[in-house]
């Protein structure tokens, strides 16, 4: 445990400043990994709110520092009430080699861990509703976050590169409740350093009313070249917005590095015959000489042998690319894929169908087709037959009716469009949490609220249908009183949150390796028992497509016997329910 001593406020600042410089120099050369921090907290004085606004009155003392004009000073409803993704700070421009600080006063309803400060960080276009707009990564204050489509373009979120040193300034073995706390009136500073190496670097730093410091640390990598941009988001919350400025990025800019080797995925297998396009939509991955990759630019990539597309059989298409990690040209690395230029398709037949053929529903939006397992048999105009990559299909929705059903397969040809159908059965369940076609947020969704009388048990029957990108893309059970307080929440994928957790246990039996292409199609059985001890335990049994079956259980969370309700909550997936 650290302890710092305000009475030398400028020896600490210098120091502060400097140890910075240093962690982000380091972290550089470690951005395969991120250590947990030591935990620490302040002991102050009662004046530490006026000494923190005399420091941060001072401007930065670098020699080069951009002061940015706040539009917006106030930020979402001042009585909390703005909810997630409603009320938006400024948007504020970070170009390459720039560190963006930022100071506001945070505001929280309380409700929740999350009911404070969302930092969204995104690729520069400065409207959330242009076409062009797309989201780097949120990282919310309470240490989790997820990325956005610029993953689609390299740039992964990893939820393990953050970190935080939130003490349990109570004792009570739960650093959340005192988390809610401290950040009621908490002054904010946040950095986000934008270096040219490819990464942005961003620190959190929020000193409350009680003098408690908490930091968060995440990194991750963003464009070298481009603007990134930087805004808060509501949710539950509200800030007093103090400063904004640019200084340098405090992370030493490094070598440029040269390509090593470039993959190709996504390249078409075939084509047919008068159609030009060889290339589809491929993707190409480039590693340099320091180990990291990023997806390469269409327009920066060349073909040193281009394919004969005007007669039948197996062609080879050679990649080439030439520029460095910073963008100059340099020696050019190189690649190949096949493909076979073949007959143009006459006819389709669903050879074998696919993972899920039973689904059930609610409501009228159509069924999303999974398309897991199916095979689409060709037929070419010379006779041959082959089975199609299921990326040259389109598949058709499902009709939203019970009974038998059939789904559209459709194959967009160079001179001609063949289609066939797949069969499905549908059953109509009694309620529904979650849209159809996957585009629910996290806690917007929900069930309705079930009373666990004391004793007794309440075991809910659904089907999940998910997208399958990620294992909380699933079903989450709310344990919570009449009046919405909550004990906890627990999610399917063994992770949970809440006062109520402190003393549970959990078990399950997970394959994780498949859980997460496993999730659509599944059959959910989950039980709630009020122990009538003044705990609760939560059990969900699972049956995937396939049969496989598996079990999550949270044993011994804190209720109140007397007043225990439970509902379901899901994110990017819905739930059907049967029973």
């Amino acid at each position: 445990m650290i302890k710092l001593n305000f009475m030398k406020t400028t020896k600490l600042m210098k120091s502060a400043f400097y140890a910075a410089v240093f962690a982000a120099v380091f972290a550089l050369f470690s951005l395969g990994g991120c250590d947990k921090m030591d935990h620490y907290s302040i002991n102050a004085p009662y004046n530490l709110h006026s000494r923190i606004d005399s420091i941060a009155a001072a401007k930065p003392n670098t020699g080069d520092t951009t002061y940015i004009n706040i539009a917006t000073a106030i930020v979402g409803a001042e009585d909390n009430s703005s909810g997630w993704w409603s009320a938006f700070s400024d948007y504020f421009t970070i170009p390459t080699n720039k560190l963006f600080h930022l100071e506001f006063i945070n505001h929280t309803s309380g409700g929740s861990n999350w009911n404070n400060w969302n930092l969204a960080i995104t690729n520069g276009t400065a409207d959330r509703t242009a076409a062009a707009y797309k989201e780097y990564f949120v990282l919310r204050s309470d240490a989790y976050g997820w990325g956005g489509s610029m993953a689609g373009e390299g740039y992964t979120f990893d939820l393990k590169m953050v970190t935080q040193d939130y003490p349990d300034t109570d004792g009570d073995g739960d650093i959340w409740n005192d988390f809610r706390k401290t950040m009621e009136g908490a002054r904010v500073s946040i950095e986000v350093d934008h270096s040219s190496t490819g990464n942005v670097f961003i620190t959190a730093t929020a000193v409350g009313k009680n003098g408690t410091k908490l930091v968060e640390i995440y990194q991750q990598p963003v464009s070298a070249t481009a603007d990134i941009m930087a805004f808060l988001v509501c949710d539950g919350s509200h800030f007093e917005m103090k400063k904004a400025y640019l200084i340098p990025s405090k992370v030493t800019v490094i070598a440029d590095e040269n390509p090593v080797s470039i993959a190709i995925a996504g390249a078409p297998s075939f084509v047919e015959l008068g159609n030009k396009n060889f290339w589809g939509d491929a993707k190409a991955t480039v590693t340099y000489a320091d180990g990291s990759s990023a997806q390469a630019d269409s327009t920066d990539i060349s073909f040193s042998v281009i394919p004969d597309m005007t007669t039948l059989g197996v062609k080879t298409v050679i990649v080439a690319y030439s520029k460095t990690k910073q963008g100059a040209y340099g020696k050019a690395v190189t690649n190949y894929y096949k493909l076979e230029v073949t007959n143009p398709v006459t006819n389709l037949e669903v050879t074998t169908l696919p993972a899920i053929t039973k689904y059930y529903f609610y409501g009228s939006d159509p069924v999303i087709f999974n398309t897991s397992g199916i095979a689409v048999t060709a037929t070419y105009s010379d006779g041959s037959k082959g089975i199609l990559p299921n990326e040259t299909l389109q598949f058709g929705r499902i009709p939203a009716a019970a009974g038998a059903q059939t789904a559209v397969i459709t194959y967009v040809g160079a001179t001609k469009t063949v289609t066939t159908t797949c069969p499905f059965t549908l059953v109509k369940g009694v309620s529904q949490v979650g849209a159809s076609d996957f585009s629910s947020p996290w806690w917007t969704a929900f069930s309705n609220d079930y009373a666990v009388a004391s004793g007794a048990s309440k075991t809910i029957t659904m089907y999940c249908y998910s997208d399958n990108l990620a294992n909380w893309h699933s079903p989450c059970t709310i344990l919570r009183k009449a009046d919405k307080s909550e004990y906890g929440v627990v999610r399917m994928d063994n992770f949970g949150w809440g006062s109520g957790l402190g003393t549970s246990t959990s078990t399950s039996d997970w394959n994780w390796g498949a859980f997460t292409s496993s999730i659509s199609g599944s059959k959910v059985v989950i039980t709630v028992t009020n122990n009538g001890n003044n705990t609760a335990d939560i059990l969900y049994n699972v049956t995937y497509a396939n049969g496989e079956t598996h079990f999550q259980k949270y044993a011994g969370v804190t209720v109140d016997s007397s007043d225990l309700n439970c509902a379901l909550v899901t994110e990017e997936s819905y739930l059907v329910i049967t029973e």
